[in-house]
């Protein structure tokens, strides 16, 4: 898992499944080596499934690092209206997340390389179990070039291990002038909830 922010993984491919079991969703995801948590949902996305409030109904929303797209198809099956932008470094991922999406029947959701998405798309929601162990610089490089596409009136939600720095990137947020406040904590987990700025 050390290199699945890789955007070409090294690990040979070794396909295998997860399934994603919420209250309103039943998901059967294709996996494979090289990518996020392949063998089982991560803790953390599933605390962000089941803490975060619904997406908007319509526009455009973003799962950053959407891995094989647990995240990217719970927002397409709550908004079926809108367009879910589903953006990884990893190409594995983006392949993984686009034949999930297809399977599942949720044709609104684009499964992008992070290099191919439209610049001029402004986002109402980001979700986004953030990929920290790339590094304090490269992580707040990442959401700073993200969140600064949000709209005016639109909010992320990031899901982050406490003993990996939840509290000081609130702070961060914060200083950075990006309204920040803690939604949800479980299991070591906290949900941040990150308002434009003009909110």
């Amino acid at each position: 898992m050390a290199h699945y922010f890789e955007e070409s993984p090294q690990a040979a491919s070794r396909p295998g499944s997860v399934t994603l079991v919420l209250p309103d969703l039943h998901l059967r995801l294709e996996t494979d080596r090289g990518v996020f948590s392949p063998e089982r949902i991560d803790p953390g996305t599933r605390v962000l499934l089941e803490t975060v409030p619904p997406p908007p109904a319509e526009g455009d929303l973003l799962d950053l690092g959407c891995g094989y797209g647990p995240i990217a198809l719970t927002m397409a099956s709550r908004a079926p209206r809108a367009t879910v932008w589903a953006v990884d470094v990893n190409r594995r991922s983006v392949e993984l997340c686009e034949r999930n999406a297809k399977s599942a029947g949720l044709d609104k959701v684009r499964s992008v390389h992070v290099d191919d998405m439209p610049e001029d798309v402004r986002f109402r929601a980001i979700w986004s179990n953030p990929a920290i162990r790339i590094g304090k610089a490269a992580l707040h490089e990442m959401l700073t070039r993200w969140l600064d596409r949000l709209t005016p009136d639109g909010s992320a939600y990031l899901v982050v291990q406490k003993h990996l720095g939840s509290d000081s990137l609130q702070r961060w947020l914060s200083e950075q002038g990006r309204p920040t406040s803690r939604l949800a904590s479980r299991s070591a987990y906290r949900v941040l909830r990150v308002d434009g700025r003009e909110r």
